[in-house]
């Protein structure tokens, strides 16, 4: 289990994290997600023990992540910017990862190469981002983690390597019990994966709660209102109202009991539920933090 509490990272006096407190329950994907510049991969890098926190605690499994050598060896990460050494190999860098990190598994290796058409011979630099990218996960996917800690993972990949690399880690997760912590602004795939997400803004979590829990907490209405009555109450609280025709679409944030019976009231000749996707729900909810789409004219 990763649990943050209260954690303080700041840069020249600007806090990147303000008191993050967030849980990854073990064998959990969790997806974290927030506006660029909201401290996620501060996050990551803090969790990996790369920067230190100045307060508050960052553990894993109860241990401290800070100048931990044997909790290091049992995690593994694929920053967004990737390092390697300039004249070197995947073969190369494999030698490097196996040296590191003691689970790092020859057998796998050899079974991933079959799944990743690089030639592990060839210089990293000479490889595209794409490929760069799935240099990182066949070396990741290889040293057999328990923790493994994820930024823009899927950034520069086809989608046919985009659902081969989920499969991979899904198949970590369900088989070997592997816990995920992954940043991304890819919310539809994030919605695919994850099964715990935590929304991250100005440097602290704004919710953290299942995805099932945060699409029963929102929910997304058509709305046809009888003859005469064009636009839709103001005791309605919606936080967002449009309108197509005769069909007023209306977010609430309550369950879809509670806004049906809310509706009832003004006897609607229709009223149908429609799921919220991950990116609807991360702009509403952000929208009570002063986040909103703003109009732009050139």
């Amino acid at each position: 289990m990763i649990e943050v509490r209260g954690a303080v990272k700041r840069f020249d006096g600007f806090a990147a994290l303000n008191g993050v407190t967030l849980t990854v329950p073990k064998g959990a994907v969790y997806g974290l997600v927030g506006p660029n510049g909201a401290g996620k991969s501060t996050l990551l890098r803090c969790l990996n023990g790369v920067y230190k926190t100045e307060s508050g605690t960052m553990t894993i499994d109860g241990e401290s992540v800070w100048e931990n050598p044997a909790l290091k060896a049992r995690v593994n990460s694929i920053p967004d910017d990737w390092y390697y050494f300039l004249q070197s190999s995947t073969q190369d860098m494999m030698k490097l990862y196996r040296g590191i990190y003691p689970n790092f598994s020859m057998e796998r290796y050899k079974k991933l190469e079959a799944a990743f058409p690089i030639d592990p011979k060839k210089s990293i630099r000479h490889l595209s981002k794409g490929m760069q990218k799935q240099a990182a996960f066949w070396l990741t996917m290889s040293c057999m983690p328990e923790y493994l800690m994820l930024d823009e993972p899927v950034d520069g990949l086809d989608p046919v390597m985009r659902r081969q690399v989920w499969s991979l880690v899904l198949d970590d997760v369900a088989e070997r019990g592997t816990t995920v912590l992954v940043s991304s602004h890819n919310l539809r795939e994030l919605e695919d994966v994850c099964d715990q997400v935590g929304i991250l803004d100005h440097g602290k979590v704004l919710l953290e709660r299942s995805l099932a829990q945060l699409q029963d907490n929102m929910v997304k209405l058509q709305v046809v209102f009888p003859d005469g009555m064009t636009e839709v109450p103001p005791e309605i609280p919606a936080l967002h109202a449009s309108k197509l025709g005769r069909i007023h679409t209306l977010i609430l944030r309550m369950n879809a009991q509670k806004a049906t019976e809310l509706l009832a009231q003004y006897s609607p000749l229709l009223v149908d539920a429609v799921p919220l996707t991950l990116e609807e729900i991360f702009i509403y909810e952000l929208g009570g933090a002063d986040y909103a789409v703003k109009d732009i004219v050139l």
